[in-house]
């Protein structure tokens, strides 16, 4: 058999080359579109289920919460364990599926038993799912910092600019920023006040909960037309929020102003970031699974660059092209000084890394072998005979 073959390649020696040079060509092109990654996928489909339970301990996160979710979740089909950690106002639930099964069916599957469970949950508890993500998903962490910005300032840029540009990215799964601080409305009641104005506390909630908000009356029939009725209170003004009216006393409207304290302040923190010593945002990317780590990084890094130009861009929303992210409340140059493209964690470079090991070695070793091949062959053409196979083996092995 091995005869044959080499009679019939050295008779048919144009067809052989030109095999060897279609499988060449295919090969260095199918190798530059291969995703590159860290590790492969090993994890089994899983879902992961995280909900929030501000101010319950972790006894009553497992009995309330946790153990209605995981009950829910074993008899889906294809689920082969169901995994959950409870903590201080925290439960993540993981399920884990077959080999094989397709995650978004899992997943819709998940949020169908979900919509099944939310009533025996508390009413201020709500599970969501995360994102479908890889094993070693995050692959970007950037610290947002500098300038005179507060940490109120750079918690809402994250949130509110760089994230959703982030997200918009195809192959991002998960953009979660960290540190800062998120604004919120403070009111602190007056209680000398409550009581000489006859307002109660529950008054002061009730008028608090409706706050802000956008409302619909139905509709009128008015010269044969209709006209839709709204009532239009969205707002994040503080002035709005001070001059609220809180209760009826006497014919007369208390407002909120006259019983409590209103500002903005930073909701309790949790944890928080730095960078270089400094308190800083911190943003991580995530990835979703099967995206080139490499590629996805350089449009990550792509995308900062252009926030961070944009951001430091003085005058550039007063023309005709509209505002510019430099100002996202209408002030001029509110973000100069704000570098968006600071990387402290970049997986990246772990990668490229071994890949120019990879290339190193593999020179190394070619010389190596053309070495010996001519110390035991002694004639150059049977050595770059022996030698073409080498390139021609490797790039077949990526088609």
């Amino acid at each position: 058999m091995f005869t044959l073959l080499v009679t019939q390649s050295l008779r048919n020696r144009l067809l052989v080359l030109a095999l060897a040079a279609v499988l060449v060509v295919y090969g260095a092109f199918t190798a530059t579109k291969l995703p590159v990654d860290v590790f492969p996928d090993l994890n089994r489909p899983t879902v992961t289920i995280m909900t929030e339970a501000e101010g319950l301990a972790p006894q009553e996160v497992e009995q309330l919460v946790t153990f209605p979710v995981e009950t829910q979740m074993n008899g889906l089909p294809g689920v082969t364990r169901v995994r959950s950690v409870s903590g201080v106002g925290l439960s993540v639930i993981y399920v884990e599926f077959d080999w094989g099964t397709d995650i978004y069916r899992n997943r819709q599957q998940v949020s169908e038993r979900l919509a099944m469970v939310r009533p025996q949950l508390p009413p201020t508890v709500n599970p969501m799912m995360g994102p479908v993500s890889s094993i070693m998903g995050q692959i970007v962490m950037v610290a947002l910092s500098g300038g005179t910005v507060s940490p109120m300032q750079l918690r809402e840029l994250a949130d509110f600019t760089i994230r959703p540009r982030l997200l918009a990215i195809p192959g991002v799964a998960q953009v979660i920023p960290m540190g800062g601080e998120v604004r919120q409305f403070r009111v602190a009641p007056q209680p000398t006040a409550l009581r000489a104005l006859g307002v109660t506390h529950a008054q002061l909630e009730t008028a608090l909960a409706q706050f802000g908000t956008n409302t619909g009356g139905g509709f009128t029939d008015q010269y044969a037309r209709e006209y839709l009725i709204r009532n239009l209170g969205r707002t994040m003004n503080l002035d709005d929020l001070r001059n609220m009216v809180v209760a009826t006393v006497n014919n007369r409207p208390i407002y909120l102003r006259q019983v409590a304290e209103v500002s903005f302040a930073a909701r309790v923190k949790r944890g928080d970031s730095g960078y270089m010593g400094s308190p800083a945002v911190v943003v991580s990317v995530e990835k979703q699974p099967g995206v080139d780590t490499v590629r996805l990084t350089r449009e990550v890094e792509a995308a900062l660059k252009d926030i961070t130009a944009s951001l430091n861009a003085c005058g550039a929303g007063k023309g005709g092209s509209g505002p510019s992210l430099a100002e996202p409340a209408g002030e001029a140059c509110a973000f100069k000084g704000v570098r968006a493209d600071q990387l402290i964690f970049r997986q990246a470079n772990f990668i490229e890394t071994s890949i120019h090991n990879v290339e190193t070695v593999l020179m190394e070793a070619v010389a190596v072998v053309a070495v010996v091949l001519f110390a035991f062959l002694l004639n150059v053409r049977t050595t770059a005979i022996s030698l073409t196979a080498i390139p021609v083996s490797i790039l077949a092995t990526a088609v």
